[in-house]
């Protein structure tokens, strides 16, 4: 009996999924903070359009990782979340695709394949301890 290979549907880019030029805007955004159009285009690595740089800015706000306000006439634009929040949140989409949601794998994977050195291991145990009190402490007031 001849198989017949399953078609598997498509990998979609997740609508948040960022470009290198969007990745360089969140960067800088993020290193400097509120900004305005003509400040953040002289930060690029590359010359661009003034026209460029807005579509760049008016997509990221539409993608919801920047947002604006009006000053004087000029907007300025704002990360919606910290990076290390919007890290996050893109490793816990990787850890739902690769490993079905188990964060202890992902963890688990990074000790055993030795991708996280000394001083990082420390750290990270130290904010696990800190978790853990977090939560019992929590938990305790939950109680009173």
């Amino acid at each position: 009996m001849k198989q017949v290979p399953m078609k598997q549907a498509p990998i979609k880019q997740a609508k948040s999924g960022l470009g290198d030029l969007e990745q360089e805007v969140m960067r800088l955004v993020w290193k400097h903070g509120p900004i305005h159009a003509d400040a953040l285009r002289s930060l690029l690595s590359r010359p661009l359009k003034d026209s460029t740089v807005r579509t760049v800015l008016r997509r990221l706000e539409e993608k919801e990782y920047l947002s604006h306000t009006v000053e004087d006439r000029t907007f300025i634009y704002a990360a919606r979340e910290a990076r290390e929040r919007m890290a996050a949140k893109a490793v816990k989409r990787l850890v739902d695709w690769f490993c079905d949601g188990s964060m202890e794998d992902v963890i688990v994977g990074m000790v055993d394949s030795s991708l996280l050195s000394e001083k990082q291991l420390d750290a990270l145990a130290k904010r696990i301890e800190e978790a853990r009190r977090a939560k019992a402490k929590a938990k305790k007031g939950d109680r009173s």
